[in-house]
């Protein structure tokens, strides 16, 4: 059974020229698993997240022909039934935590912020977001918990709002970046954190990236975008088999320790592809 249903997504923001279409026509299905979104930056990927979770911001929109969640139709959901659904049950890890996280506020309120407004008492909220802190490998939690935002580092400040979106242990998460300010050693504890949410409580994980390898060998699936368009779909183990040459590109652009590379790979692009 499918927890996240998606036909004929398009996100649309007014230009001089007229209405420019960044997502078109994206189409998708997501089980409780691991789907990897990669492509370049400008293809559409974060527009899609935000989307998903009803956060395109104005004056853009987004439509889409089904776009159900559990069981939901997201398209009809009021403001008031869409903060029942965010961070309760989905939950998106922003690209940048410095721009997410409230400047004027300690970390960990903002942490129990998330718990409260879902009805968790006071006690339980500071002991889940404590725990929280602990898990993705910080290593005073204490001095975390009570510090703001700009006594943290970029690394620090994208493990806590990891932590954040993690809190409340959503049915759906949407990672864009997650793990791009990490040091590897963090980044590995912290794809395990996702990995045992995805296996043992069953939720849906789309991750987005750039890291074609990293999503190989983590996702079930990919999606790969262009110009606002899913140009292949396929299993994550199947990337290096990939038929589409912006794919194909993709990956011939990766470095490779062995073998000289002259001249190095241009990612050639057709006009086609964005039809």
């Amino acid at each position: 059974m499918s927890l996240l249903a998606v036909e004929n997504l398009r996100v649309t923001f007014p230009t001089r020229q007229g209405p420019s279409e960044v997502v078109r026509g994206v189409c998708f299905t997501l089980g409780r698993e691991r789907l990897g979104i990669v492509g370049e930056s400008g293809s559409g990927k974060s527009q899609t997240g935000r989307a998903l979770l009803g956060l395109t911001p104005a004056p853009g929109w987004a439509s889409a022909d089904r776009l159900e969640f559990d069981g939901t139709d997201l398209r009809s959901l009021s403001a008031r039934d869409w903060r029942r659904l965010r961070g309760k049950r989905m939950s998106m890890v922003m690209q940048d935590p410095k721009f997410s996280l409230n400047p004027v506020m300690a970390v960990g309120k903002q942490l129990m912020e998330v718990l409260r407004i879902h009805g968790a008492g006071r006690a339980e909220a500071r002991r889940a977001a404590l725990e929280m802190l602990e898990a993705v490998q910080i290593r005073d939690p204490e001095r975390v918990f009570r510090a703001y935002p700009h006594e943290l580092s970029g690394g620090m400040g994208q493990r806590v709002m990891i932590a954040m979106m993690l809190v409340s242990a959503p049915d759906l998460l949407i990672a864009d970046e997650p793990t791009s300010a990490l040091d590897v050693t963090i980044q590995i504890e912290v794809l395990r954190i996702l990995d045992k949410l995805v296996s043992e409580r069953g939720m849906g994980l789309i991750f987005i990236s750039h890291d074609l390898r990293l999503v190989s060998s983590f996702c079930d699936r990919v999606l790969v975008m262009y110009a606002g368009r899913v140009v292949e779909e396929l299993r994550a183990a199947d990337l290096g088999q990939a038929r589409h040459p912006y794919t194909q590109g993709l990956l011939n652009c990766l470095p490779q320790i062995d073998g000289d590379r002259r001249p190095l790979p241009v990612l050639n692009r057709e006009a086609s592809w964005a039809e």
